[in-house]
């Protein structure tokens, strides 16, 4: 949790610098493709103080009016985000537009300082470079989507700067000035696509997506390695809240299995899959299988479960449900 809100904040204070710097520099050389970069950085310093907001809150233990905890509050925070980010593409886009009609009818359109702009954007690809592969690391580890989220922000950054960077450097010797806004719109297109991505991975989980193929396959490798402890399993769905996992099933055991052996049965898969997908809640609700012998073949090669509920007669009387003789359970 200290590790989670640290690199939040990291990202708080480059957003902050960066969004500072690229607004004035992109002021004072007339360069629409800084201060477009100017804009997408101010956008990424809203979206880390929504990120650090969401990490702190999605803590929390479950209380009275959360009772599955607060995981969402980062699906939240992601699909904000997300929203936060076409704004700004658009901004930029119509920025960018005007900028190209003023080339067109020959109004506008010099690019000053140039050097300037050259280190600022150099300057901003390194750093979001850094910062955001650390919040990369830290959201995957925690499996953060807020954290991922804003290292998604950054690492779109770090494309965009490296652009501008290179549309600088072609103006600054060529003195292709429509350049400038033409880089703009590129900005603007990778941000949009940046924004996309991240409404999926955010969103999803709000309506109760199941959980990937590749995790769900988990689940059932664990449940087959006890297979011969049971007798099926069915209505398995599985949900994500954050970085909590929620999963639950009907298991179906052999009648006379005690409540006991039943209970450490669940408690066990509970555990293998825990460890192979952490920050999981599992529930199982176990159920007997039919009471009617035809539905209980008794054939060789059965699951031991099966041969538990085995019902051996004494003499030519038939067993009476919930008498203790004749019935046998056979271990």
């Amino acid at each position: 949790m200290e590790e989670k809100i640290q690199v939040a904040s990291l990202s708080v204070a480059s957003n902050t610098f960066l969004t500072l710097v690229k607004v004035v520099v992109g002021l004072a050389s007339g360069s629409v493709s800084i201060l477009s970069e100017g804009i997408h950085s101010g956008i990424d310093l809203l979206a880390s103080f929504i990120a650090l907001f969401a990490v702190r809150e999605s803590e929390k233990p479950a209380d009275s009016q959360h009772a599955y905890g607060h995981g969402k509050i980062e699906n939240v925070s992601g699909t904000i985000e997300a929203v936060l980010i076409f704004v700004a593409a658009l901004v930029i886009i119509r920025e960018a537009v005007l900028k190209i009609q003023e080339i067109m009818n020959g109004v506008g359109g010099h690019v000053e300082n140039l050097s300037l702009g050259l280190v600022v954007m150099g300057a901003s690809a390194i750093i979001n470079l850094i910062v955001s592969s650390r919040l990369m690391r830290v959201a995957k580890r925690t499996d953060s989507v807020a954290l991922e989220a804003d290292a998604l922000h950054l690492r779109t950054d770090v494309y965009t700067s490296t652009g501008v960077f290179m549309g600088l450097l072609i103006i600054q010797y060529t003195g292709w000035v429509i350049l400038d806004p033409i880089i703009a719109l590129g900005v603007a297109l990778m941000i949009v696509k940046a924004a996309y991505d991240l409404t999926k991975k955010a969103l999803l989980p709000l309506v109760d997506v199941s959980l990937p193929d590749e995790e769900c396959e988990i689940i059932s490798v664990v449940l087959l390695q006890h297979a011969d402890e049971f007798l099926e399993f069915h209505k398995l769905r599985t949900r994500k809240a954050g970085a909590e996992r929620h999963i639950d099933l009907h298991l179906v055991v052999a009648k006379f299995t005690s409540v006991l052996d039943v209970h450490e049965l669940c408690d066990l898969i509970e555990q293998e899959i825990n460890l192979r997908l952490q920050g999981t809640h599992v529930l199982i609700h176990a159920e007997p299988c039919s009471s009617r012998d035809e539905e209980c073949p008794v054939e060789e090669g059965l699951a031991p479960s099966c041969q538990r509920c085995r019902v051996i007669e004494v003499g030519d009387q038939k067993p009476e449900i919930g008498s203790q003789r004749p019935h046998e359970v056979l271990r």
